[in-house]
């Protein structure tokens, strides 16, 4: 039975195409029973185990990966008053085992700082045990009250990696910010997804941290998605817990801390940034199916061309390809539309005038058609679709940013972008520019030539001297 082959609605109706290519490509499946929480399908958890995979390789290159308990009791959740209030709303509570009351409350951990740094005061004992960098990818519950969206806003967030680590000197935690920058940097531009890395307002900042570092890309409807943070604890952890180390001198110190997250919005980031009026466009370094191959069966020759596409499937995968050879009774075409809307990077088609000629028909995701004749030269085509899937990505990121030297080109910029302005760091200025504009300031410090292109420009509400802001609408 072949399937449907109706139209995605156009991404430029974003919301529309998103909870349709969810659906149709099999990513996640919005019909489990509990409101905020869904269920992977296998093809979307191989988007998701290729993309962690990648994640876990640039993070154990020098950290290490652990695990701790998903319920925290009450009396360690409770402890650090600022960074409570700001989970108060969100907390899911266990008060009962069976039919038993339980003795301590026990929290479904909103995020893990106050279920790790219990075990860290038990940990760290010396100086000679720092750095202490490690890192889990669980699950986290948070009562989300805003309109839930599938890998955006969740109440069960099933793929969270918290990094946490511990250090002798505030200095050091605050290089150790910049490196967890750098390797989400890395990380998505392995993703080919375009970043914005700017400084959260004092009053938009992790409950608890000294300061906020916060990666956001631009969905293709010029909302904003926070996709990564890197927060810089300073003390205020260890003083609740106790977590201290004795120096070279023999003295008692209070150790300095960080915590960076990345949640499965970064697989939300792929999906969006990517994703065409055809359906997914997957890199190949997270493509489930990076080759699909399409026999053409025409005439007599059957089992000829079948035995050629087996054979090209076998040579594919012993160069580690991940390849799919669709055998499925359907007519080319209908295979072409599904595996375009499942994002497949590259198809190779074979039929018997491919065999008398000794080629391959290549078709890579955006439809350009070439001829190659050996699976040599297939790698390289992966590598530049990955180029041009980056490339693209890019070019949009870059027609959405407007540099703006005043509130009325802001207003405009937001409708279907982001701005950035100058801004002089006063909470009153940030409050005027969100009054007049409908937006969020974002964030402050931007990194990147966007920022570079304001030169000396003074804020836009008092004109007093200013660094580069984000300003725009997000998820």
């Amino acid at each position: 039975m072949e399937e449907k082959t109706d139209a995605l609605p156009p991404i430029a109706d974003f919301s529309a195409w998103y909870n349709e290519i969810l659906r149709r490509a099999e990513i996640m499946d919005v019909r489990y029973p509990v409101k905020g929480l869904y269920v992977w399908y296998p093809f979307g958890f191989a988007i998701r185990k290729n993309t962690y995979n990648r994640l876990r390789e640039i993070l154990d290159v020098d950290h290490q990966e652990t695990l701790f308990p998903l319920l925290i009791p009450d009396y360690e959740f409770m402890k650090e008053a600022e960074h409570i209030k700001g989970f108060e709303e969100e907390v899911y509570w266990v008060t009962h085992g069976g039919l038993s009351e339980l003795d301590v409350k026990l929290a479904l951990r909103p995020t893990s700082e106050t279920a790790i740094y219990p075990m860290y005061a038990l940990w760290v004992r010396s100086h000679a045990d720092l750095p202490l960098k490690l890192y889990q990818i669980v699950n986290t519950f948070r009562y989300e009250t805003k309109h839930t969206r599938p890998l955006i806003r969740l109440r069960e967030i099933t793929s969270f990696k918290e990094a946490h680590t511990v250090h002798c000197t505030w200095e050091e935690a605050a290089a150790q910010v910049e490196e967890a920058v750098r390797l989400y940097s890395v990380f998505y531009h392995d993703l080919g997804v375009p970043i914005l890395i700017s400084r959260r307002p004092d009053w938009d900042k992790f409950p608890g941290a000294d300061y906020t570092i916060a990666v956001d890309c631009i969905m293709p409807d010029g909302k904003t998605l926070q996709i990564g943070t890197a927060h810089h604890l300073g003390t205020h952890f260890s003083k609740t817990y106790n977590i201290t180390y004795e120096d070279t001198a023999g003295e008692q110190q209070l150790a300095y801390q960080t915590c960076y997250g990345i949640s499965e919005r970064c697989i939300a980031s792929v999906i969006s940034v990517h994703g065409d009026d055809t359906g997914l466009v997957l890199p190949p370094l997270v493509a489930p199916v990076q080759v699909v191959i399409i026999p053409i069966i025409i005439g007599k020759r059957r089992d000829e061309v079948m035995a050629a596409a087996e054979t090209l499937a076998v040579d594919l995968k012993a160069l580690g390809i991940r390849v799919e050879l669709d055998t499925r009774d359907m007519r080319p075409g209908a295979k072409y539309y599904h595996w375009e809307l499942h994002g497949v990077p590259l198809r190779l088609e074979i039929g018997p005038r491919d065999i008398d000629a000794g080629t391959i028909v290549a078709v890579d995701r955006f439809k350009e058609k070439r001829q190659i004749r050996s699976v040599n030269e297939v790698i390289p085509l992966l590598d530049e679709i990955q180029a041009t899937i980056s490339q693209h990505a890019e070019d949009a990121a870059s027609g959405k940013i407007t540099i703006c030297s005043g509130i009325e080109e802001i207003k405009v910029a937001v409708e279907s972008g982001v701005a950035v302005a100058s801004w002089c760091g006063d909470r009153g200025c940030s409050d005027l520019i969100e009054a007049e504009t409908d937006a969020s300031l974002l964030g402050s410090d931007l990194r990147g030539p966007h920022a570079e292109k304001l030169g000396g420009v003074g804020c836009v509400v008092c004109g007093k001297v200013g660094k580069a802001a984000l300003i725009g609408r997000s998820y």
